[in-house]
């Protein structure tokens, strides 16, 4: 099976020549889910944004990305917007900074359905409304700002937005991180059907291992921009090999006992 996203020996590098990223390597199948797992400053927002070749200015990446058949490292521009949207598209973190503030959120799902589809007037306005409701948002939502709906509801305008262009890889960069754990819940179970209605691949990135446990069948664990372990979910969390790896599963564990003891 050919992988549509295949990552070998990437790095990422300051300006001033210190490496964030080095020697990360992994390959993602169409359907497979797999996650990204490390603490803040691990590197795995870097690699996802290397991966889309939308790394800040200053930073540059080494190695190679091949997503969908096309190399990202060092690719110019317009190659790369070959195949964001239609190879893999991103949801972040916070959707607040991500979407734009000044323009109404119907609007913001019309651009990337235009673009893919081809649709003008009514028919435009239709997809809009049936992308809405695909993440269950009523149809008033498309009429509103981003500050005029809630964390979650931006979160799941963010992820119609990426399912739009019906891309083969689907990121997501702790996409519910800024949410509390009711929505948390709720926009991980709509994410589960909607992959698996697709059949798209997921890269799924997280400093929870509770939440990446659920969602991915593989994991990769960053610590300090290198790879310390990698393997099954269920293999990782049964029988951490990596003393790093050994505490996410430490730490998860104590989170669900806490929560056990707290429950009524």
């Amino acid at each position: 099976m050919t992988p549509v996203l295949a990552v070998e020996e990437l790095s990422v590098r300051r300006a001033d020549g210190h490496e964030l990223v080095r020697g990360v390597s992994f390959t993602l199948g169409p359907g497979e889910r797999l996650g990204l797992i490390g603490e803040s400053g691990s590197g795995k927002s870097l690699t996802a944004l290397a991966v889309m070749g939308l790394l800040p200015a200053g930073m540059t990446a080494g190695g190679s990305v091949l997503l969908g058949g096309t190399q990202v490292v060092g690719a110019p521009g317009r190659r790369l917007d070959r195949v964001r949207g239609r190879t893999a598209s991103v949801v972040f973190q916070e959707p607040l900074t991500a979407l734009d503030p000044l323009m109404r959120v119907g609007r913001q799902i019309a651009g990337p359905i235009r673009r893919r589809r081809g649709l003008r007037g009514p028919a435009l306005r239709a997809a809009v409304l049936a992308a809405l409701s695909e993440v269950r948002l009523p149809e008033r939502v498309a009429r509103a700002y981003p500050h005029e709906i809630s964390g979650g509801q931006r979160q799941r305008v963010a992820i119609a937005m990426a399912l739009a262009c019906e891309p083969e890889v689907l990121i997501a960069d702790e996409p519910t991180t800024a949410l509390d754990v009711t929505v948390q819940a709720e926009v991980l179970a709509l994410l589960d059907g909607l992959i698996a209605g697709r059949d798209m691949a997921l890269l799924f990135i997280g400093h929870d291992l509770a939440v990446v446990a659920g969602v991915a069948d593989r994991v990769v664990v960053l610590k300090d921009g290198s790879v310390v372990e990698s393997g099954r979910t269920r293999d990782i969390v049964r029988e951490p090999r990596h003393p790093y790896t050994r505490s996410l599963v430490d730490s998860a564990w104590a989170l669900e006992g806490e929560l056990d003891r707290l429950a009524p």
